[in-house]
């Protein structure tokens, strides 16, 4: 491996890694594109400097498979956006106000876990109402935007966060209003959600399999380098992780044990 980098969602320096990456000529580049439009220019010059590309989630415009790239890993998003719906439908009996805080950008992956879940709550808890729809950017502004939720619609019975780390200070803004009656569920297992659904104050979630990914990631890599034929799309199933089976998802998800501060909580 030459070289590993991290754009934060800034599809700026993903552009700017991108370039310092293809000074080291690699073979092979693993990749999630922060933007399909404005990083679709730099990756078609990785392309046709020879390099294969498998990408994991999103796709540039323009892109086609098995001339641009060789394939994109993703897990099912669309299927845990279902998962935390039917978390949250099931826990409310099938009635109540709910709200959702989204990620505010045209993203494959959020657009998927978002449609699922409004499609989900709509055909099969339809006595469950979305009384309010949040947008942010900054996945650390949330408990700005769930305060500002719960202040408007104190009737909100249970939200659903786009991901972990959103839900994490979702789930601050609801301890400092004192509001331990609303209910949370989310997607991605992280460590911090794993202790919450352990001690109960996150019903649970759909999880990726990144584990699971990153081997299909990397078998797609070596058979482009080898000459063989590849899918254009592979699919990780989602996983749906609630406190009843938390350890057990934990090991799935990741291929190792949860770590004690995790079975800790669960033995509270």
């Amino acid at each position: 491996m030459t070289a590993i980098t991290d754009a934060d969602f800034s599809a700026e320096k993903q552009v700017s890694d991108l370039e310092t990456i293809m000074a080291k000529d690699p073979d092979i580049l693993v990749s999630i594109p922060t933007d399909a439009t404005s990083t679709a220019d730099a990756y078609r010059r990785v392309a046709e400097a020879g390099t294969k590309i498998v990408f994991m989630d999103n796709v540039p415009n323009g892109f086609t498979a098995g001339e641009n790239y060789v394939s994109c890993v993703s897990a099912d998003n669309y299927g845990n956006g279902m998962i935390a719906a039917d978390l949250i439908g099931e826990a409310l009996n099938g009635e109540g106000k709910i709200g959702i805080i989204f990620y505010d950008v045209d993203f494959f992956v959020t657009n998927q876990r978002l449609e699922a879940f409004e499609k989900e709550m709509a055909e099969k808890y339809p006595n469950i109402e979305i009384v309010s729809k949040m947008g942010f950017q900054d996945e650390n502004g949330c408990d700005v935007v769930a305060d500002a939720m719960i202040t408007q619609h104190p009737e909100v019975q249970a939200i659903f966060a786009h991901w972990d780390i959103p839900c994490e200070g979702i789930l601050s803004a609801l301890r400092a209003a004192g509001r331990d009656d609303i209910l949370l569920s989310t997607i991605d297992l992280g460590n911090n959600i794993a202790k919450e659904i352990a001690t109960g104050n996150v019903i649970g979630l759909g999880a990726q399999l990144p584990y699971d990914q990153g081997v299909a990631e990397a078998t797609l890599a070596a058979y482009a380098l080898l000459g063989k034929e590849t899918p254009d799309y592979v699919a990780v199933p989602a996983k749906r992780v609630e406190q009843a089976n938390l350890l057990e998802a934990y090991q799935d998800v990741y291929h190792v044990e949860a770590p004690d501060a995790i079975k800790d909580a669960m033995a509270e």
